[in-house]
């Protein structure tokens, strides 16, 4: 059958909320039944009624995403012959540079990267304000995001001298994964912001340089195209959709797919946070993005607002009813490791192990979840103090400012199985792939010369003993560690 020819005047007659068409990428889509739905509120959609939306939508996401999923409303191709010069005067003007006349249309060259902080400047330089608001805000005063550094600054090392440092190793396998140093890649969202190819350099740069990319729900690209991407290995951060079908098919489909090998389940996050320094910035030209098509919208969901910021609009789909309650559902799902993300209380631990979990990931969001929550590195010392079984029997991950190979160190040495960072390699994302192997390489001889400059030759052998938490150790909640009898009546509720 031959796809219709659609002219673009015909297009502009349906540019009422009934009756909605747009164009994307050269096909003309009927998205009256979807804008409803749309995660981002209906309002986006509804300012490009009966235009090209092509600009706006490339912006964050891959070409073939809509295409997939909404290929049942594709009405046909568009005329490029019949569009009116206002309709390319507005495409220009949209794809137009939004850099300032200060700012370097090229950042500087990548051999001038020699930290991580180097690649924050650089990208604080490149990124559009939306998409530095974004990527580098937090929820209200950035308070925790900013402690999750300031408290492992005030761990202090302890060298232990004398010893032959000459070779070291940083290897280890952990959830079927191999790693050449014990650093992942956390979950971002909308990677597209930052660059063309959004996580597929991501992807990339993760296999060649032998660590694991936790795939983000919110990911600009789709799972199939991030997994193509991906050739050995790769864990999968789920959030719980409120059309639990969409987060079951998910989760089998990345079981299927052979690469996937854990899934980390987002906890920390039930409703989206303000996060002022997105909200107060309008994406270029005044006008939303076109957001999260893979996370669609369930019917009778609260309208989101129309000004929204990126994080908020990328999120309405989360269910809050999520409770402890589902992880008998969630392991009917997938033989694979699950482990729960944002753990900020040895409670939790507790509860984790109780329910069988293969692990946890001590996190508060990257301080984009509750603002004042405690540093991840506080969380990690007081799960030690008052749970120290869940080192034993689960994988216990970590993320949260970690931004030397020092700080990577230091979290092994109490108790973590492996680092996460996120807003670094995004970042480094600013080059592309190279920027992203770079990077890693980066962080990888900072952990290699903090072992050798304590004393260490393995991280295997890392433990307490090689550090001073002190100055922590009188943060931690007093008294909150629970007794036997108060666990017990804590389980026997959430049982309920």
């Amino acid at each position: 059958m031959f796809a219709r020819t659609v002219s673009a005047k015909e297009v502009e007659t349906h540019s009422r909320e009934t009756d909605i068409w747009i164009v994307v990428n050269g096909k003309v889509y009927d998205v009256t039944e979807f804008a409803p739905t749309h995660p981002g509120g209906a309002q986006i959609i509804y300012q490009y009624a009966g235009k090209d939306a092509s600009v706006e939508y490339n912006s964050a996401h891959s070409s073939s995403l809509i295409a997939t999923e909404l290929h049942g409303s594709c009405i046909g191709e568009l005329d490029t012959s019949t569009v009116p010069p206002s309709w390319l005067t507005s495409v220009a003007t949209e794809a137009a540079p939004t850099h300032s006349p200060q700012t370097p249309r090229h950042p500087p060259p990548l051999s001038e990267a020699l930290s991580l902080k180097d690649f924050e400047k650089i990208a604080r330089d490149q990124l559009s304000p939306k998409s530095w608001a974004f990527n580098s805000g937090a929820a209200n005063d950035n308070l925790t995001r900013d402690a999750n550094q300031t408290m492992l600054q005030r761990i202090w090392l302890r060298p232990a001298i004398m010893r032959d440092v000459s070779a070291v190793t940083t290897r280890r396998t952990l959830l079927g994964c191999r790693f050449t140093v014990p650093i992942y890649i956390a979950p971002v969202g909308a990677a597209k912001s930052v660059w063309v190819e959004g996580e597929l350099p991501l992807a990339r740069a993760a296999y060649q340089a032998g660590i694991v990319q936790c795939i983000a729900t919110t990911a600009s690209h789709s799972l199939a195209e991030i997994l193509d991407a991906t050739p050995e290995q790769a864990w999968l951060q789920v959030y719980i959709n409120r059309d639990r079908s969409r987060t079951e098919a998910q989760i089998r489909q990345a079981t299927v797919s052979g690469k996937v090998k854990g899934f980390l389940i987002t906890a920390d996050l039930p409703v989206m946070s303000k996060r002022e320094a997105d909200e107060r910035l309008k994406p270029d030209g005044g006008r939303g993005l076109v957001v999260s098509l893979n996370q669609q919208q369930p019917r009778g969901a609260p309208p989101m607002n129309g000004n929204a910021g990126l994080a908020k609009s990328n999120s309405s789909f989360i269910d809050s009813t999520l409770n402890w309650k589902d992880i008998p559902w969630l392991r009917s799902l997938t033989e694979l490791p699950l482990l729960i993300k944002g753990v900020q209380r040895a409670e939790d631990a507790h509860l984790a192990l109780r329910f069988g979990l293969d692990g946890i990931v001590v996190s508060n969001h990257g301080g984009r979840a509750a603002d004042t929550a405690p540093p991840s590195i506080l969380t990690l010392l007081e799960i030690r103090r008052d749970c120290p079984e869940a080192f034993e029997k689960m994988v216990v991950l970590v993320d949260g400012g970690f931004r030397r190979g020092s700080d990577v160190v230091k979290a092994v040495c109490l108790g973590a199985s492996a680092v996460g960072l996120g807003r670094p390699f995004t970042y480094a994302l600013t080059y592309g792939e190279p920027g992203v192997l770079h990077a890693i390489e980066v962080l990888k001889q900072e952990v290699e010369t903090a072992m050798q400059l304590v004393g260490l030759t393995d991280l295997q052998d890392a433990s307490p003993r090689y550090i001073n938490t002190a100055a922590l150790d009188r943060l931690l909640p007093p008294n909150n560690s629970l007794l036997p009898e108060e666990l017990a009546a804590d389980w026997a509720r959430v049982k309920l």
